[in-house]
């Protein structure tokens, strides 16, 4: 029999005793996270939308803690977004430059093995996107690809696929809480509770169709963009509500079934979020789009929609269900922050509230994201850190997504590898005073998707530079002067020093991240 000493004993319980009291000193870390919410969609940024469609618990999350104005992405789509926060690296150096392809070296370092290394709980619930299974999650349960929004598949972490019957944002919420009540409570966490809302095909909880048919939503003043006066390959994009958003009764173009805008084909009812519902569900769809789709397509039929009409009852009708989407995240966030409340979580854990980029909501006629322009590059950043960061702090400084790792670390107490391309963001949170960047690298790097061509960019606080490689083009804006980034200045005389010295900062800064020499698109079939 083996017997240890008292002084041993006394030793081995101290230590104990310290790992617990430093397990508990050690904030939690909620990390909420949407797809595709654009800024304008919530209404603590303001704007025309949040007269109309108030996001009141994330709202609560900015009131509480931080909301950074000038939060962009490094590449402006769903799997490269995500990888780029779990490394701290442009898609370049982490491998994960598109969407497509394989999945993300999960060799490399990440944020969640770290933390988990490092002694704390974690867990990734919800759309994860990124081909592979996740590691350094002691819990995951995930959707497949981009899951499904009415009674979604989940992948469980033995590798089998369950359904679950409901909707995908309300069970993304139960599991996290669910996960929330067993986890290992003598341990710090990390939850990545990650939502497919409001991804296309904008389809809202259907205690949610009607929520937004009642309200005047704002049109972009740019909804008829034209495309001059920038690249040429503006106009040839296909992600433009006019001549993209899938309607599945173009009785003129085509049939489709994809259904972004809910109406049925002639011959059959059939978009895919249809057919997935159960019978009682259809009979709440049907009750709702049915009466509504006759009024539009007797009008149609009947030639009293001019072009322009058309246009508008497609964005008016992707307007309504994409915020009927977002009103259910906003839910899950009030649900979590209940969660927090009600078991003593709150002062100890710091909660994130982002999105993989934004998207446009009508803007230059779109939707979907890619681009460089300001609705897509920009993504939301909330952050709430009880006793640290002072309630109602707007920071103005320019941040990116590949400053989310190395906060999170600091945050946690853990070094930050001198691989990460980001910093932290925690001497911001407190208010400190700091030497910042001045400047943002971007670079798009699929192949051709939506028409949209890889390009590359820089961006300071008042101006943006894009480089189009394939046609050998760049547009230069003053955002200052021109917001809404309808003219490009490049070559202008009068825009020659700042062509100059923001040529001279994109180059610096391909060669700072390291970034390899300028694809070229492969040919489109």
């Amino acid at each position: 029999m083996i017997r240890f000493s008292a002084a041993f004993l006394i030793l081995l319980c101290s230590l104990s005793t310290a790992v617990a009291k430093e397990s508990a000193s050690r904030p939690n870390i909620l990390f909420l996270f949407s797809d595709d919410h654009a800024i304008k969609a919530i209404s603590a940024y303001g704007g025309d939308l949040a007269k109309v469609a108030p996001t009141p618990n994330i709202d609560r999350l900015a009131k509480e803690g931080a909301l950074f104005r000038n939060s962009f992405c490094a590449n402006s789509i769903c799997g490269p977004s995500r990888a780029t926060i779990l490394t701290g690296k442009h898609s370049h150096k982490n491998g994960f430059m598109r969407n497509t392809g394989r999945g993300m070296d999960q060799s490399q370092w990440t944020l969640s093995k770290a933390l988990q290394a490092a002694g704390y709980n974690t867990a990734m619930i919800g759309k994860w996107h990124l081909h592979t299974e996740p590691l350094g999650f002691d819990h995951w349960e995930i959707l497949p690809g981009q899951g499904n929004y009415y009674n979604p598949a989940f992948i469980q972490q033995d590798g089998s696929t369950k359904k679950f019957e409901g909707y995908v944002t309300d069970l993304i919420t139960d599991k996290s809480i669910a996960w929330l009540e067993q986890r290992d409570k003598s341990k710090p966490f990390l939850l990545m509770c990650q939502h497919k809302a409001p991804h296309r095909t904008f389809a809202p909880p259907l205690r949610h169709l009607g929520a937004f048919d009642d309200v005047e939503i704002p049109e972009p003043p740019t909804l008829f963009d034209d495309y001059a006066n920038r690249s040429v390959t503006l106009a040839s994009n296909e992600m433009e509500i006019d001549r993209w958003m899938d309607w599945a009764y173009d009785l003129k173009v085509r049939k489709d079934e994809r259904g972004d805008v809910k109406l049925p084909a002639p011959d059959r009812y059939g978009t895919p979020e249809y057919n997935r519902m159960t019978d009682a569900q259809k009979s709440v769809w049907d009750a709702h789009f049915g009466p509504r789709n006759q009024v539009f397509l007797k009008d149609f039929q009947e030639g009293k929609l001019s072009h322009k009409d058309l246009v508008r009852w497609k964005y008016r009708r992707y307007m309504r269900n994409y915020l009927g989407a977002v009103k259910a995240v906003d839910e899950s966030v009030g649900r979590l922050l209940k969660y927090l409340d009600d078991n003593g979580l709150s002062e100890n854990t710091i909660v994130f509230y982002s999105s993989d980029q934004g998207f446009y909501l009508g803007e230059h006629g779109w939707y979907d994201k890619r681009w460089m322009f300001e609705e897509s590059f920009r993504m939301p950043l909330i952050v709430r850190w009880p006793g640290v960061v002072q309630s109602g702090s707007v920071p103005e400084q320019l941040v990116q997504n590949i400053d989310y790792a190395p906060t999170m670390l600091e945050m946690a107490g853990q070094p930050i590898p001198a691989e990460i391309q980001g910093r932290s963001l925690v001497p911001i949170l407190k208010g400190e005073s700091v030497d910042w960047r001045e400047s943002l690298y971007y670079a798009y790097y699929e192949l051709g998707e939506h028409a949209v061509p890889q390009h590359f960019g820089v961006r300071t606080s008042q101006y943006k530079l894009i480089h189009f490689p394939v046609t050998n083009e760049w547009n230069l804006f003053d955002l200052q002067t021109d917001p809404q980034e309808m003219k490009s200045i490049y070559g202008d005389p009068t825009a020659q020093a700042v062509q100059e010295s923001l040529t001279k900062e994109y180059y610096r800064l391909r060669e700072f991240y390291d970034a390899p020499p300028l694809p070229m698109p492969a040919p489109r079939r």
